[in-house]
């Protein structure tokens, strides 16, 4: 064999290694992209079959009228085959488009909101994940040599996304009327990051987390925001009931507050090295507050009603009571 002659060959071989190597990779890239679009279709019937089992219980508290068509066009949701699956699910939405969200209970309401957010995430995964695969299996040496093997294409699911900021955020919440010796509370003065100019004094306290009970949220947000430690068995309550719409960031929010009263500890300290980056940059103070002083205030002080209700605060009656 000549010297032309070995390096043809060994040109040649070294071809056919590298076209091998680039078959084996691009099938292994396939099977893992197959593999990555059936995980993302499981996630994505997973989070509709949610929210059909949530729509069915939503349809027992609204109107009967629009509680039968809801449950109706759930469970169909619920069987649909996949060639029917779209039409199924773009009229579940429709439906739970016309559910009066501020009127469901918050706890509903928030588990409805959770459920199509989660639905969003996992339709826009699945929508990128069949994107990837199928512009790889349409590359042409791909469909001649057959790289793809027997795998069936995979399909988008195309479905509406529900409006998922047409409705407010529901946000329940613990809050704690902190009292000195002196019976004054304790309120913090802050503002909306997107609206500086409007200023506000509040109670300590804040969101409960998912699961959380609301009395222990209540001590575990004041030793967050005060450093004051108070035991969730220490706190009485709660004594007051505040439902509110507001927005915050952008945001809407459907607000439910639960307030709770505690003593301040003898010879304990404010401390709020706690605060969250997003507390220290939207609160700028916080003071101590007499009956008297809320009611000669011309700030804007939450709950509205505090310079009436402070006084009825130490001589609670056990009596949960509704205020604005």
């Amino acid at each position: 064999m000549t010297g032309w002659e070995l390096t043809t060959l060994v040109v040649v071989l070294s071809l056919v290694v590298i076209i091998g190597v680039w078959f084996v990779g691009t099938a292994n890239r396939l099977d893992r992209l197959h593999v990555r679009t059936d995980a993302a279709w499981a996630a994505l019937d997973a989070a509709l079959a949610r929210r059909a089992v949530v729509a069915r219980a939503v349809s027992g508290v609204v109107d009967h009228g629009l509680g039968d068509r809801l449950r109706v066009v759930a469970e169909r949701a619920e069987r649909a085959s996949r060639p029917e699956r779209e039409t199924a699910e773009n009229e579940l939405t429709r439906v739970l488009a016309e559910v009066d969200r501020p009127a469901l209970a918050l706890a509903l309401a928030a588990e409805l909101i959770d459920a199509e957010h989660r639905l969003v995430i996992a339709r826009r995964v699945h929508g990128d994940a069949v994107r990837d695969t199928l512009t790889q299996r349409r590359r042409r040496v791909v469909r001649w040599f057959k790289l793809a093997g027997t795998a069936p294409e995979p399909e988008y699911l195309e479905i509406a996304e529900p409006t998922l900021d047409e409705f407010p955020r529901p946000r329940p919440s613990a809050r704690v009327i902190l009292l000195d010796e002196q019976d004054r509370v304790l309120l913090f003065h802050g503002h909306d990051p997107n609206r500086a100019e409007d200023k506000f004094w509040f109670t300590a306290g804040g969101g409960v987390e998912p699961g959380e009970d609301l009395r222990a949220a209540a001590a575990r947000e004041l030793c967050e925001e005060t450093g004051v430690k108070v035991e969730p068995e220490g706190l009485e309550g709660p004594l007051w009931r505040r439902r509110v719409a507001f927005s915050f960031e952008g945001r809407n929010y459907d607000g439910e507050e639960w307030f709770f009263l505690a003593r301040l500890p003898a010879d304990a300290k404010i401390d709020i090295t706690g605060f969250t980056d997003l507390e220290a940059r939207t609160i700028g103070e916080h003071r101590w507050w007499s009956t008297a002083d809320l009611k000669a205030t011309r700030e804007t002080v939450y709950p509205v009603q505090l310079a009436e209700l402070l006084p009825t605060a130490t001589t609670w009656d056990g009596t949960l009571r509704a205020v604005r």
